[in-house]
């Protein structure tokens, strides 16, 4: 039976090490599906079962501990990145300003309240443990990860800071939530009205997403002007993918001449639909889809974007009408229906609309690939070369005035800011950073448990000590006015200053927290879509922020 002892026990076998983490990501993973009032920790039980597990003595070689932590932890930042990455500088756009100012608002509170009780309790709590209470207390484990990196590079041989983590995340995720229920009383919150509020809103609000119209030209200083010179004049965009003349239905390009009586079907951003129905002509009724059937030369058509080599050109440069005698009328991207003006930027995982002629169809469709094959396959150059740099610029010494040694964003800010930038930026640079979401979600799972179940091994040791004979209550009490009290505040700001919707600002106080469970709640009472709007407004910011200044704390306060 020495095999077995050997697999149970010896902490530099490779097979013990591979099999302590099997069991405890596969425990922490089921354990963290059971929900006590309607709330369940997800993969951070993974944290706890690696916490119960060394705490009985099972784990590891430590140098191999460190080494899948940080590749855990690098895994998860870069995956994040390169998911927010396309909507992190969008979302600073108008009407996600001030969303994003009350996040940083809260993220800026919870600090003030974090340093505000190091110096009230006068050192008992080292700042160390006092940012691992902060990352457990706003329910954000990535900032755990960067605080552990950052100590790292002081050479810290203080208490595991993931024993404050895990003494105010689960109180940190009830805070959240308990937040989002007294706002609702203190603002006394009318539920109904709210949604009645966000209902008229959609209405009335016509993002740029595709309309259809079908117009026929009755304005008479049109007779002779081609659609180039009536689209310049308009200033603004559309798309006219068919037209009828004389009884015919073609496929116009930019020279195509227009006369009284043509009937043209256009696509365009909702709000313009009018201004352009006033310049050209009337509204009819017309059906486009039973002539299309009578003209058997005439076919629309979904085409997958796969070539590597389309990704990062605007429509206008593919020359679609002149060239190819066809009109892209939308674009759908990651579920969204885009408007296909010539500056759009085609992606990889683009479905482009294309409407023409049967034999150009298929040539454009070659041209575009439309081989669902190569987009099963993961795109592991871009995700490598990510790392590589991400590692490379994280290393790189910052020079700040009054710090008696450089700072470096380390393994996880470095990762995180190149992830950010390659997920917005990357086609410009022929890097293909489409990733179905299911293979980005794993990567990032899988990195997310590994992280966890580290930590837990390594904290585990000492960690009943601490919570019994330390000051494991005074963490949970720290970590519960660091989650409670920014949320409070700002919330009531956000309501009777910026006048947020309630359910919008559920979103935002998930999202500032990062923690899907508070967003699952969110979902559930509002019935609709504004939590995961607030949501994902200010999460990608929230991330960078959480994951910065846990970091920059460290380095700042403990150099």
């Amino acid at each position: 039976m020495n095999w077995l002892q050997d697999l149970l026990t010896n902490p530099d076998s490779i097979a013990h090490i591979v099999a302590l983490y099997s069991f405890v990501i596969a425990a922490g993973v089921l354990l963290g599906k059971i929900k006590v009032f309607g709330i369940s920790l997800g993969v951070t039980f993974v944290l706890f079962v690696g916490i119960l597990a060394g705490h009985f003595g099972f784990t590891g070689n430590a140098s191999i501990l460190s080494f899948i932590q940080d590749f855990g932890l690098i895994l998860f930042v870069f995956c994040i990145g390169l998911q927010v990455g396309p909507s992190f500088f969008s979302s600073f756009k108008k009407g996600g300003i001030s969303m994003n100012l009350i996040a940083v608002g809260i993220v800026a509170l919870n600090i003030a309240i974090a340093l505000i009780m190091y110096y009230a309790l006068q050192g008992r709590v080292e700042i160390p443990m006092m940012v691992g209470v902060l990352c457990g207390a706003v329910t954000n484990t990535p900032g755990l990860g960067a605080a552990n990196e950052a100590l790292s590079q002081l050479d810290y041989s203080g208490p595991e800071i993931a024993m404050g983590y895990a003494c105010a995340y689960p109180l940190g995720v009830i805070g959240i939530i308990l937040s989002m229920i007294v706002i609702r009383y203190i603002c006394r919150v009318d539920m109904g009205k709210e949604a009645a509020d966000i209902q008229r809103g959609e209405e009335a609000n016509p993002h740029l997403k595709p309309f259809i119209v079908s117009l026929e030209v009755q304005n008479e200083a049109l007779v002779g002007k081609n659609l180039s010179q009536v689209q310049k004049f308009l200033a603004r965009d559309f798309v006219c993918s068919r037209i009828i003349q004389d009884g015919e239905i073609h496929i116009p390009n930019a020279n195509t001449t227009l006369h009284v009586g043509d009937k043209m079907y256009i696509v365009c951003a909702e709000d313009d639909s009018e201004a352009i129905a006033a310049f050209i002509g009337p509204q009819v009724d017309m059906d486009w889809e039973d002539l299309k059937q009578q003209d058997k030369t005439m076919v629309s058509r979904r085409i997958l974007v796969t070539q590597p080599n389309i990704n990062g050109k605007t429509l206008g440069e593919l020359h679609f009408s002149s060239m190819y005698g066809v009109n892209v009328t939308r674009v759908n991207r990651s579920g969204m229906d885009l408007f296909a003006s010539r500056q759009l930027t085609l992606q990889v995982g683009d479905r482009v609309m294309v409407v023409g002629p049967q034999d150009a169809i298929e040539r454009v469709a070659h041209l575009l690939g439309n081989q669902l094959k190569r987009l099963d396959h993961p795109n592991i150059v871009t995700i490598f070369v990510g790392i590589l740099c991400g590692i490379l610029f994280g290393s790189l010494p910052i020079a700040i005035p009054g710090m008696p040694t450089p700072v470096k964003l380390g393994l996880a800010g470095g990762p995180l800011i190149i992830s950010i930038l390659i997920g917005r930026f990357g086609y410009k640079v022929k890097l293909v950073t489409y990733t179905t979401m299911s293979a980005n979600l794993m990567l990032r799972e899988i990195g997310i448990v590994l992280f966890l179940a580290s930590v837990g091994l390594k904290a585990g040791g000492n960690f009943v000590q601490t919570v019994v004979e330390g000051d494991g209550l005074l963490y949970v009490g720290i970590g519960f006015l660091i989650t409670f009290i920014p949320l409070l505040v700002m919330g009531m700001v956000a309501r009777w200053y910026y006048k947020l919707n309630y359910f919008t600002l559920m979103g935002l106080i998930a999202g500032s927290n990062t923690d899907p469970p508070a967003l699952a709640y969110a979902n559930q009472t509002a019935g609709n879509d504004a939590p995961a709007v607030g949501y994902s407004t200010v999460y990608p910011l929230a991330m960078f922020l959480r994951i910065l200044t846990a970091q920059l704390l460290i380095l700042l306060m403990a150099g």
